[in-house]
């Protein structure tokens, strides 16, 4: 099974994580599955940016990101190259190394 290496997350995972997913998963998922809360304010839905990630290792083994998340990814706080939305990076048969960025764009955190 591939693992995610979450790097660690003063908030979320202070001492970080390795987490196990099935292929197609995604990393948001995978993520909340294991304790780690990282926001989702749109449900899933690809329509915020609240579960942006960034893909330290593995960023290539993903499937590309589609013009709707690339739309989002724009609005970001700490946009970078390896960028995601934790919500539509399906994890593949590769491990994963990713980061939580510090700060989102949401105003009010959500409890899910």
């Amino acid at each position: 099974m591939p693992k995610i290496i979450v790097l660690p997350h003063h908030e979320l995972c202070p001492e970080g994580a390795e987490l196990e997913g099935k292929e197609g998963e995604t990393v948001l998922d995978v993520a909340l599955k294991n304790g780690i809360g990282i926001e989702h304010a749109c449900e899933k839905s690809c329509a915020c940016t609240t579960c942006h990630i960034v893909v330290r290792e593995g960023f290539d083994s993903l499937d590309e990101s589609d013009e709707l998340e690339d739309d989002m990814l724009d609005k970001a706080w700490g946009l970078e190259p390896e960028s995601r939305l934790g919500c539509q990076a399906k994890i593949t048969d590769e491990d994963l190394v990713v980061e939580i960025p510090h700060y989102t764009l949401n105003h009010a955190a959500e409890n899910h």
